[in-house]
């Protein structure tokens, strides 16, 4: 089952979602913002000011994601304007962030990451990720610009959308098993086994 924003926003008050917008915020101190916060069926998390990474590209460097390698990323800058904070994502690269609320999701709930359509719109693609049942942290996010053009990327604004997915309890959690992103910080976390 879909949770909706009553089932949300009660897990939220149980710690699933810290911070909690219990409404959908479309303006931070009279600027107009990308919507966060809960929607009918969901609810859209922020984009860290704190760090994106972005894909350099190196002749005869493999990517590799039994142990990636940091050096193939390098920090992008934090801008600002009168329309806000942004990083810049160029045309036909791909970007890492991470999420400033933090997750705990209990044994019945997994969720999946989606796209965000202002995003999309501009050629910009969230990979589809799930978060497991009981895991929790600060969910590394990754984005394609699938566009020629440079494209903003707003950081302490709405990024993607979780939907949360409730079911019966399951036999082993991702808490259980100790699944290798379990409790990320606030940081992007990569894959090395």
């Amino acid at each position: 089952m879909i949770l909706n924003d009553t089932q949300i926003t009660r897990l939220a008050r149980q710690g699933m979602i810290r911070p909690f917008s219990k409404t959908l915020v479309r303006q931070v101190a009279g600027r107009p913002v990308l919507s966060f916060g809960l929607c009918s069926f969901g609810y859209d998390l922020r984009l860290s000011p704190k760090e994106f990474k972005i894909f350099r590209h190196v002749p005869g460097k493999v990517v590799d994601p039994k142990c990636f390698s940091p050096a193939s990323l390098e920090p992008a800058e934090l801008h600002r304007d009168a329309r806000g904070s942004f990083f810049i994502l160029p045309g036909r690269s791909y970007g890492l962030g991470v999420a400033i609320e933090h997750l705990h999701l209990p044994d019945n709930v997994s969720a999946l990451c989606l796209g965000k359509s202002t995003y999309a719109r501009c050629g910009i693609i969230a990979n589809v990720t799930p978060a497991e049942a009981g895991w929790q942290g600060h969910l590394t996010l990754e984005f394609s610009n699938s566009s020629a053009a440079d494209c903003r990327i707003y950081a302490s604004e709405g990024i993607v959308q979780m939907v949360f997915l409730q079911g019966d309890p399951c036999r082993i959690s991702y808490s259980q098993r100790k699944g290798k992103y379990q409790k990320q910080p606030q940081r992007i976390t990569l894959p090395c086994a």
